[in-house]
């Protein structure tokens, strides 16, 4: 059944080719917005909080700071509206899934930088 499931997704569903990132990195994802008729890009700037599934299923969450109160966000990888994602920093980090990163605040909250 696994196995069907895996070929279903890999024959109908489109992969985007999106730069390699993982949990630290602070990311830029580009999405459409669709108001009545008008659509326009809107971009959502923070760090990836973790990224979860594999295969068409797959997601990952950002989370930025807007004034003092945290937002996050998930994105399905294969979300039609999702144009583009650009890495704006490489952050290393000791785990996959960086839950704790939302009880930091100031100094502490800093994700140190992998210079490549």
């Amino acid at each position: 059944m696994e196995s069907l499931i895996k070929f279903v997704q890999d024959e109908f569903i489109a992969k985007k080719d999106f730069p390699a990132f993982s949990s630290g990195d602070t990311i830029t994802a580009y999405y459409e917005i669709k108001e009545g008729e008008k659509t326009r890009t809107q971009f959502f700037k923070g760090v990836v909080i973790q990224r979860r599934g594999e295969g068409a299923s797959e997601t990952f969450t950002i989370r930025k700071m807007s004034g003092d109160v945290g937002v996050e966000r998930i994105f399905p990888v294969n979300l039609p509206a999702l144009q583009k994602i650009e890495v704006n920093k490489k952050g290393k980090v000791r785990r996959s899934r960086i839950y704790y990163f939302r009880g930091l605040t100031g100094k502490k909250a800093r994700i140190k930088e992998v210079r490549s």
